[in-house]
């Protein structure tokens, strides 16, 4: 109810948009589109990646590794995949549902998208190069020891 209430105020608002002004619409409609495909190339690799390591991992496996009895270890296994993966987060949040569904812990997840989003180990030299080798690892320390409190906090609300 909620998508199709989303898609309807989006027609709307392109009708409207049309009406004010062709050929803006039009130019946006088009960059809208470019992006899209420059897109989705990387989105569809992405899923298909995700898809087939779910089509392997069983539930006992995700579970055993990242549920929610494997405690403070299983959150350490998961930040440090959330930390060095550079996963978007539109893809990010399918894949932490589906790993939810197959007995990820809550809080497990939370700080894998809490690293994933925040902490930038791929992204380090760009970073150095931008703000300097201090304020790098400065924020990217604190993001990491972030992405645990936020994780015990979501768990404790959570559960």
């Amino acid at each position: 109810m909620f998508t199709r209430a989303l898609y309807i105020i989006s027609i709307g608002l392109l009708i409207a948009s049309f009406g004010k002004d062709r050929a803006k619409t039009r130019a946006a409609l088009v960059k809208g589109l470019r992006a899209f495909s420059n897109i989705l190339p990387d989105f569809a690799t992405v899923l298909a990646i995700v898809g087939l390591v779910l089509t392997f991992l069983s539930p006992d496996i995700v579970a055993g590794l990242i549920g929610q009895k494997t405690g403070i270890l299983g959150m350490l296994v998961t930040s440090i995949a959330g930390a060095i993966t550079l996963i978007p987060g539109f893809v990010a949040f399918p894949l932490a549902k589906s790993l939810l569904d197959r007995g990820a812990g809550v809080a497990q997840i939370a700080v894998f998208i809490s690293t994933l989003m925040m902490v930038g180990f791929v992204t380090v030299p760009l970073e150095i190069r931008y703000f300097g080798r201090r304020v790098t690892f400065l924020r990217n320390t604190l993001a990491y020891l972030f992405s645990f409190i936020a994780a015990f906090i979501i768990g404790m609300v959570v559960l």
